[in-house]
């Protein structure tokens, strides 16, 4: 062991939402889409945690903080085959067995809420037949896949009403509750990757013109609403809830060319809530939509008080780097930290890391192969 490696700030506790966090390091939220059947291992209305999740973040409890794959908070606001939802007692139950994993290992964990917006296929809605955006603009150059696995092209989404909305925020409301029931030490809000939120943001997706769109204070009250509305409900306090974004992303057909001012708008106007943390994709490694000038920690730092969350292609000595910066409180990692179930220790110890999950141990859905299956490091 290096006598240097233990002084890393990474690897120093750290107060989020009023808990200590035993170090800096965050397991990145990641569609892992693991939630099979026990009768049918292909069963698409299947999103239900089960023994799968239960071992795959109890594996990783070492680390200061674990954020959960994306959870749709409904029926409308899933789109992601064998992804987990949090709407039904059977689902919570299944989380519930999660949390208490990662708590006897003296883990803390947060679940990430997520509506899927635009990128679900009206296939996983059979009560409506629809998909909601803020406005009714397909991904131009996305495809998407239904509830049976086939690739299709993006439909068009329904332009979703005031109703609409109200009756979303009250969706998210609902999987906060659940989520407190099922024992999540708090909740993280996707608001990134193209989905539901992040359409709301983004200026090339959002062409309202009531208070949900036009100016760049209207784009962010969708998701300041779900936060207040969340508050109000008595769930989480404020200090339990976060939310993660992605300024420079492509993914989904995303990219603006006000997303600077827009992105560091949102955390100012969010920042008085006193949230537990911003989480930030940072780099580039989810693409680039080159239509603005690159949004930094650093930049977003100017206008937050609260913790922030740095990721996207991270080595262990640049996030310390970041933390010492003071851009940063915490790095997160997603197929590194996959692939190094004990990703904590390596970075203690100095011990090498196993390269990055390939994509296909990402998202498939067959089993613990490329799941649970990465050995932990047994030094000579």
């Amino acid at each position: 062991m290096s006598d240097q490696t233990p002084k890393l700030q990474l690897l120093s506790p750290v107060t989020v939402g009023g808990q200590t966090l035993r170090n800096r390091v965050v397991l990145a939220p990641l569609t892992r889409a693991r939630c099979t059947s026990t009768t049918d291992p292909f069963d698409p209305v299947n999103a239900t945690p089960n023994d799968l999740l239960v071992e795959h973040y109890a594996q990783r409890a070492s680390g200061g903080l674990l954020v959960t794959e994306a959870t749709a908070v409904s029926e409308m606001g899933w789109g992601w085959r064998n992804a987990p939802k949090i709407c039904t007692p059977e689902q919570v139950a299944g989380w519930k067995r999660v949390t208490e994993a990662v708590h006897e290992k003296g883990g803390v964990i947060y679940i990430q809420l997520w509506h899927g917006g635009r990128q679900t296929h009206s296939s996983f809605h059979p009560s409506t037949g629809k998909i909601f955006a803020p406005s009714a603009i397909a991904c131009p150059n996305a495809a998407v896949k239904t509830i049976d696995g086939e690739s299709v092209k993006a439909e068009v989404p329904t332009e979703m009403t005031l109703q609409d909305i109200q009756d979303t925020i009250q969706e998210f409301v609902t999987a906060a509750r659940l989520s407190k029931e099922a024992g999540f030490d708090g909740v993280e809000l996707h608001s990134g990757n193209g989905y539901l939120i992040d359409t709301f943001f983004q200026s090339s997706t959002n062409k309202r013109t009531d208070e949900y769109g036009g100016s760049i204070d209207n784009r962010c009250r969708f998701l300041k609403d779900v936060v207040e509305a969340i508050i109000a409900d008595g769930s989480y306090p404020s200090e339990r809830i976060a939310f993660h974004i992605s300024p420079q992303g492509n993914y989904g057909d995303m990219g603006s060319n006000d997303n600077f001012d827009q992105f560091v708008r949102i955390a100012k106007i969010m920042n008085p809530l006193g949230l537990a943390y911003l989480n930030m994709q940072d780099g580039l490694g989810f693409g680039f939509h080159e239509k603005d000038k690159i949004v930094t920690c650093a930049d977003i730092r100017k206008v937050w008080d609260g913790p922030i969350i740095g990721n996207i292609g991270l080595t262990r000595d640049v996030a310390e780097g970041m933390i010492r910066s003071g851009a940063v409180d915490m790095c997160s990692w997603g197929r590194l930290y996959m692939s190094n179930p004990d990703l904590v220790e390596r970075f203690t110890n100095n011990w090498p890391l196993a390269p990055e999950a390939p994509y296909q141990d990402w998202w498939r859905t067959d089993g613990a192969e490329g799941y649970n299956t990465y050995p932990t490091y047994t030094p000579e």
